[in-house]
């Protein structure tokens, strides 16, 4: 053996056992191809039914075409993006009630129901993943801010309006981004989750890593008393497609993270319980009271 090939060898080794960091993830969940996203991953909180939901989220990594979703629900989601093209939007979704993913076949009284619009924002129906309405707009944030979050909501009988309500730094002051209506048997949050996924799915994106961490999280009931987020479990998505090995969760300096992609090394296994008492909030101060004004006598638009 020549003595290149055996000092090509010992590099190759050495290589893979450098402390802290991994091979690139080549194995997909469905293990025929190389997979073409890294893993959604997940925190399903601890919590009951609730009328507002409030978290904090700082993205510690981020690369285009990932989506930091830190307030979801069963019936919709709300969080921050970094788009293909590097620009950073917030965005709220609400499903309609039905099931399939043309939006345009939706019967207009099955529709998501628009009661208020902010200012600067865009509002469109969207498919795919189910229907609904969503609401978009241009938000700068910045990788180790911590961003502030808080859905609100509201029966109306048979269905029930969500708020969005965004902090914006740089105005120092919540932004009302926009209230959706959907028919659900009067159901407010439940069903409470957040995570992180990678949406440009290129191959190229298995390799980049995106990694956040939520902190002060709460819910508040119907007689206004606010109850601190300190339990979530972890999960992941299963696509076939996806990698299946470069993810991680966990509990650090008073906070949950959620991690995926790149050179992420495996965390607990999944469905472990994290918990986190130093985590929770008590619920923000600092609100307007128009976050709690009714919407009940709103106009659809």
């Amino acid at each position: 053996m020549s003595l290149r090939i055996l000092r090509l060898r010992f590099l190759l080794v050495a290589a893979a056992i450098l402390p802290g960091r991994l091979p690139a993830a080549t194995e997909s969940i469905g293990g025929r191809e190389p997979p073409r996203a890294a893993r959604s991953v997940h925190l399903q909180w601890v919590a009951p039914e609730s009328d507002a939901f409030y978290l904090e989220m700082a993205v510690q990594e981020s690369t285009p075409g990932s989506y930091f979703m830190a307030c979801g629900w069963s019936g919709g989601y709300f969080g921050i993006q970094e788009l293909r093209d590097r620009r950073k939007v917030a965005i709220f979704s609400v499903w309609d009630p039905t099931k399939g993913d043309d939006p345009k076949a939706v019967r207009p009284e099955d529709r998501v129901e628009l009661l208020h619009e902010g200012e600067g924002v865009r509002v469109r129906r969207f498919g795919g993943e189910g229907t609904g309405g969503q609401c978009l707009v241009d938000f700068p944030w910045e990788v180790g801010v911590v961003q502030r979050f808080l859905v609100r909501a509201e029966t109306h009988g048979e269905k029930t309006a969500y708020s969005g309500w965004l902090y914006d730094p740089a105005a120092r002051g919540w932004r009302h981004l926009v209230t959706f209506r959907t028919r659900n048997a009067g159901r407010r949050l439940r069903g409470l989750y957040s995570f992180v996924e990678d949406f440009r799915r290129d191959g190229r994106s298995v390799e980049e890593v995106r990694r956040a961490r939520f902190l002060g999280g709460a819910v508040r009931n119907s007689a206004g008393e606010w109850r601190p987020l300190t339990e979530a479990k972890f999960t992941a998505s299963r696509a076939a497609w996806e990698a299946r090995d470069n993810i991680n969760a966990g509990v650090e300096s008073g906070s949950f993270f959620l991690a995926t992609g790149g050179e992420t090394r495996r965390g607990p296994e999944l469905s472990t319980l994290l918990v986190e008492p130093a985590a929770g909030g008590t619920g923000p101060a600092d609100l307007p009271a128009a976050v709690w004004a009714s919407t009940a006598e709103a106009k659809p638009r």
